[in-house]
């Protein structure tokens, strides 16, 4: 019984690190954070543990809790008393999904509307071809990453369309689908 546990625990391992790469999470921040997810426990931030787990090296393994710390998907708990921290992964689907669009947004989608926005005045003096041309198109950037920027804002937010739409997405998540026959 314990192989076949530890079988689907290695091949979700796998499975979570490429698709981590699809949200803009490396591959070895997102086996770590699969294998923080499959623990039945908080574990020790000290990282020997998840190094002996993974067959990773300690500086992989602190630089990826480091990367998930920074996208909001574990915390590390420090007891009074206790010299020792722990991580704690965040396991709540609905917290996830805001975490990762927040610091995609943050990463992203911030740094190029700051741009556009700054550049697009400094090339209404000019009326060459070339800076109506680049004026345009970054018109059209500000547009579309505005307009998704704004979707994330409100969804973050916590607005009705995080009302209906996660929480379907999380309903969704807990039903138990059909098994092939």
């Amino acid at each position: 019984m314990q192989a076949a546990t530890e079988q689907v625990r290695t091949e979700f391992i796998q499975l979570w690190s490429q698709l981590g790469q699809f949200w803009g999470i490396p591959a070895a921040t997102s086996r770590v954070y699969a294998w923080l997810l499959s623990c039945p426990h908080d574990v020790g931030a000290d990282s020997e543990e998840i190094m002996r787990g993974l067959s990773m090296s300690r500086g992989a393994v602190s630089m990826a809790c480091k990367e998930l710390r920074d996208w909001g998907l574990v915390t590390t708990l420090q007891e009074p008393g206790v010299r020792r921290a722990r991580h704690a992964v965040v396991s709540d689907l609905a917290t996830v999904i805001r975490n990762i669009i927040r610091a995609r947004k943050r990463r992203e989608w911030d740094p190029i509307l700051d741009g556009v926005r700054e550049w697009i005045p400094r090339l209404q003096e000019d009326a060459s071809p070339t800076a109506t041309t680049l004026r345009d198109r970054l018109e059209s950037i500000e547009a579309c990453v505005g307009m998704a920027d704004g979707m994330a804002q409100r969804f973050l937010a916590g607005g009705k369309l995080s009302e209906l739409g996660l929480k379907t997405l999380t309903a969704a998540a807990r039903t138990k689908p059909r098994r092939k026959r």
